[in-house]
């Protein structure tokens, strides 16, 4: 007889899987563009010194809400394309209970606006892409 073939039951439950997975579960686009408002942003990049967080919470990546160990483990990230990805996925306006309401029925549609997104790092100042940081 042979062996039996197996049943492949579970084959597209890929995305089910990755939609329920918690362990890097990161912050939502809409919970990040609250967070570079001009107020949360000055507090999430200067936090005080906690050591249970890598590099002590002092090298935080606004955009993709992430904490790295040395400022250059973060100006590297700056350049990697997962940074950039996230850059251009915030570029699009958050969606809103408004536009919700408008997708129902109760409005026309308004097409979101485009947002400047630029990285910003803990001093404050704007970073370009290609601009290279030179080492301390």
């Amino acid at each position: 007889m042979g062996r039996l073939a197996r049943k492949k039951q579970h084959k597209g439950d890929k995305p089910l899987k990755e939609k329920y997975r918690t362990r890097r579960k990161t912050k939502d686009l809409d919970e990040i563009h609250e967070d570079m408002k001009a107020g949360n942003a000055k507090k999430l990049l200067n936090q005080p010194i906690d050591h249970d967080l890598p590099g002590s919470g002092q090298h935080y990546c606004l955009h993709c809400a992430k904490h790295f160990i040395s400022h250059q483990a973060l100006t590297e990230h700056f350049r990697s394309k997962p940074h950039k990805r996230r850059l251009k996925a915030l570029q699009t306006e958050p969606y809103t209970q408004a536009e919700a309401d408008r997708a129902a029925g109760m409005g026309s549609y308004v097409s979101p606006k485009k947002v400047k997104v630029d990285t910003v790092s803990k001093m404050g100042n704007k970073m370009d892409q290609s601009e290279d940081v030179e080492p301390s």
